[in-house]
């Protein structure tokens, strides 16, 4: 009893008084500050574009005047179309040639130097500024159409396929590579010992394991295609105006709400993209950071 009683009326220990760390909380700062640069202007454009008013920067009211206009603006679906259109058949390309990259790299040996050569330049597409890729890919694809007699190449939804697919190709192959690598080798020998031809075991082992990649990077493929301006500026041809470039030749006569109309359904599609994406190789079993490290490659 009388233990119980000295246990009652012992005192608290004193709480230490919190110390806050400078720069723990210059860094938390400096990264809210970075984030409010990223992504203001976006919640910006898409709060102007309920603006009734003529003109992007000129705020009369509310209201969806901005997205009935552009609806009912032939040209603006003409390009929004053909960014879609251009999207889906880049990111078709792209992935199945980034599968095929993907998955010859996983099954490289360490010392193998097709794999590094093949990694080099595709990490080279990379990193190279989209207007040195402009300015070399447009002589290139007016001498295959010309001087060459390729005709399809002359097409502007050939030459927007073909230069996005050129820019996604990449990105699929290293998340694929990424996706393959950490599977176990010992499932496709256990198959092959029990005389699955190579066709069946990729289509019964592999193809189910890489799905979630595949599919990551395809999705992947199509967001990129979709906000692909700089080359597609070089390459398109009348009548076959995507949406990035549209947008930027609009800048001249001034931005309207119609364009941030659009500009936020696409944003919404995008955003939607990767939703899926990260829900996809959340339910393959993937944590946070395993999704990460297939966002990069990694």
């Amino acid at each position: 009893m009388s233990t119980t009683t000295a246990e009652t009326t012992a005192p608290a220990p004193a709480r230490r008084p919190r110390r806050h760390d400078p720069a723990k909380l210059g860094l938390n700062l400096f990264g809210i500050a970075v984030f409010g640069f990223l992504f203001l202007p976006i919640l910006v454009i898409v709060g102007y574009s309920f603006n009734t008013g003529r003109l992007l920067g000129a705020w009369k009211g509310f209201g969806f005047d901005a997205y009935q206009s552009a609806v009912d603006n032939p040209v603006m679906i003409d390009a929004v179309i053909t960014s879609l259109v251009a999207g889906v058949l880049a990111s078709l390309v792209a992935t199945v040639l980034g599968t095929i990259g993907g998955v010859a790299l996983a099954r490289a040996g360490a010392k193998a130097r097709w794999a590094a050569l093949l990694t080099a330049l595709l990490a080279l597409t990379l990193i190279t500024p989209e207007i040195i890729d402009g300015i070399s890919i447009l002589p290139w694809l007016v001498t295959l159409g010309t001087d060459v007699g390729i005709g399809p190449v002359n097409n502007g939804m050939v030459r927007l396929v073909i230069v996005h697919t050129s820019l996604a190709i990449a990105v699929v192959t290293f998340i694929v590579r990424a996706r393959m690598q950490g599977m176990d080798d010992q499932v496709e020998e256990a198959a092959a010992d029990l005389y699955a031809t190579p066709w069946n075991r990729f289509r019964q082992i592999t193809l189910p394991q890489a799905g979630p990649g595949i599919f990551a990077g395809a999705l992947l493929a199509f967001t990129l295609s979709m906000d692909n301006t700089i080359v597609a500026s070089f390459v398109q041809v009348p009548g076959y105006t995507p949406w990035p470039v549209y947008v930027l030749g609009s800048l001249k006569t001034g931005l309207r709400p119609e364009i941030a109309a659009l500009s936020t359904v696409m944003l919404l599609l995008t955003l939607v993209a990767l939703t899926v994406v990260w829900l996809v190789l959340r339910r393959s079993g993937d944590d946070n950071a395993a999704v990460a490290r297939t966002f990069t490659g990694g």
